[in-house]
């Protein structure tokens, strides 16, 4: 037989009753290229690039090597040579790679050039370009095959790779006397016995790193349980207030289906927290968390960092890329500041919620995907549909649940206890021995609105600590818009009597002015006598004037 007599026809054979599927003679399966490459980043994730290099590596050879076996049985070859370079047709016939044609065989000098590759393809869908070359079970199965063919070991190297960003895969084949020293480090991987040894390495150090993190997050909970109790496991969110608590039960609840969910509340309200919260709680806290700020992208560049792009598909895509919704893929993905999405890119989103498929830019072929999608926005998207500037179809797709998350100013029993755990942590950050903060720090900090939010805070509390003079944070280490705000009345807890609440705000005005009694009764409109004998029968000044002591 000639090499060009192959045809995928003769090589294969169904047996549909039996459940049998045959390849040049041996039993074959029909294995998803997609589903080789998800294994390959579990591998790389969980045990480390040199046991999957090895696993890999090694079941390319037994399949190179079984498949030489099968045509030297099967078959009667005109030549020797014929038989050796059969391996490369039959390899490309599998769907492995496409050769260059006219390429050579890979023990010639010049080697063997594929023109695609299987592996390349998915190892940069799955993990993105790597630096090194990447081809490894290619390798193995080109090894394996000229192994048993020609009597001897062969060890295939790629000398460049798709998988790396060139612009094919070049193979070579050499003994290993030909290789010499200077690529042991990779003939190594064509040694079973070393795996066990990699397998070991990194299952210790798998090991090691869980234990590293178990004892952070124990830390890190003693910490947070030191400064204040009501803090709602995993992710530290303080939850005193009534609302607060009402917001977290909904979200654990809704957590449990799998629905779309709508996250609304003013900016800084932490709203990421509250979307990686019903990630940790879900069925799906084992797969990727992946967050995207819509408004901070253009349009054409949003397109294509949700749904990834295909070479060629504009200038600059010099490869296969997937999108967001590919690398969430059995996890969860946040479409932040979901408002800013234009009327164009929001029906293309519309279409990957309701058909649970993405399109990559540039392709026709659709891909499913496996993702919980968490919108989250500041805007109101009820006005923004009278507007016509949302669409109430992609609306009511979102909105399956909402999370309202209350501004601070509103959860105000939340303020003082956030503040503590948020100092704590900026302290621990920037390793300061800061233990707390002051009365009078502690007071400013209620008085004051939060118009920020919590993202407000805690850039407050990261500069107290920074300006900390001792082991506290006082009054003077707090912003100046702190420093200088007037006590808010809060109708929350025990009523008080309207002249205890105007004493707290007359001695807060007198307080932020130093004292000066005649700036202070001219900002209350009032007359200095007025004033005079308020302070007076509050204990602040003495006959004649002068200030108590």
């Amino acid at each position: 037989m000639e090499i060009e007599d192959l045809n995928i026809q003769d090589l294969v054979e169904f047996d549909a009753e039996g459940g049998l599927i045959r390849f040049a003679g041996q039993r074959s399966l029909i294995i998803d290229a997609t589903a080789m490459g998800s294994l390959r980043k579990d591998l790389i994730e969980h045990f480390g690039v040199a046991t999957a290099r090895g696993i890999l590596t090694r079941f390319g050879y037994v399949h190179g090597w079984r498949m030489a076996e099968a045509l030297e049985t099967h078959f009667k070859w005109d030549c020797d040579e014929d038989r050796q370079r059969a391996g490369g047709r039959i390899h490309m016939l599998e769907g492995m790679y496409c050769l260059q044609p006219g390429s050579l065989d890979p023990l010639s000098k010049e080697g063997r050039t594929l023109l695609n590759s299987y592996e390349a393809e998915q190892h940069i869908a799955h993990l993105g370009r790597s630096d090194a070359t990447v081809c490894w079970t290619i390798c193995g199965l080109t090894s394996g095959y000229l192994s048993r063919t020609l009597g001897q070991e062969i060890y295939v190297l790629e000398e460049r790779c798709l998988g790396r960003g060139d612009a094919a895969c070049h193979l070579l084949g050499r003994t290993r006397e030909e290789w010499g020293d200077k690529r042991a480090d990779e003939l190594r991987f064509f040694h079973i016995e070393k795996l066990s040894g990699w397998l070991d390495a990194s299952l210790h150090q798998i090991t090691e790193t869980l234990k590293g993190v178990e004892q952070k997050l124990r830390e890190r909970m003693r910490m947070l349980s030191s400064v204040t109790p009501n803090i709602e496991e995993p992710l530290g969110m303080v939850a005193r207030s009534v609302a607060m608590r009402r917001l977290i039960d909904l979200a654990r609840r809704i957590a449990k289906v799998d629905s779309t969910i709508l996250i609304t509340g003013e900016s800084g309200t932490g709203k990421e927290r509250i979307a990686r919260y019903v990630h940790e709680q879900s069925s799906r806290a084992s797969g990727p968390f992946i967050a995207v700020n819509c408004g901070a992208i253009t349009e054409t560049l949003l397109e294509s960092e949700l749904f990834g792009h295909a070479r060629g598909a504009f200038t600059g895509a010099v490869q296969n890329r997937p999108g967001l919704f590919e690398a969430a893929n059995g996890g969860t993905l946040l479409l932040d500041e979901i408002g800013e999405v234009s009327h164009g890119m929001q029906i293309k989103l519309l279409r990957a919620l309701q058909e649970r498929e993405i399109r990559r830019v540039g392709e026709n072929q659709s891909r499913p995907v496996n993702v919980r999608v968490i919108a989250a926005t500041n805007r109101e998207l009820t006005k923004d549909i009278v507007e016509g500037r949302f669409r109430k179809d992609l609306y009511y797709r979102l909105n399956v649940v909402e999370l309202h998350v209350p501004s601070l100013r509103d959860r105000r029993e939340d303020i003082l206890p956030l503040a503590r755990v948020l100092l704590t942590e900026a302290a621990s950050r920037l390793k300061r021995p800061i233990t707390g903060l002051s009365p009078r720090a502690a007071d400013q900090i209620l008085r004051y609105d939060w118009p920020g939010n919590v993202r407000e805070l805690e850039n407050a509390m990261e500069r107290a600590v920074a300006l900390a003079r001792v082991s506290r944070t006082e009054l003077a280490d707090l912003p100046e818009e702190v420093r200088q705000a007037l006590a808010i009345p809060i109708a929350s807890g025990a009523v008080k009597a309207l002249e205890s609440v105007e004493k707290e705000y007359i001695m807060a005005v007198l307080d932020r002015n130093g004292g000066n009694q005649t700036l202070t009764a001219e900002q209350l409109d009032i007359g200095s006598a007025t004033l005079y004998r308020k302070l007076k029968k509050y204990g602040v000044v003495r006959r004649g004037g002068a200030p108590a002591k």
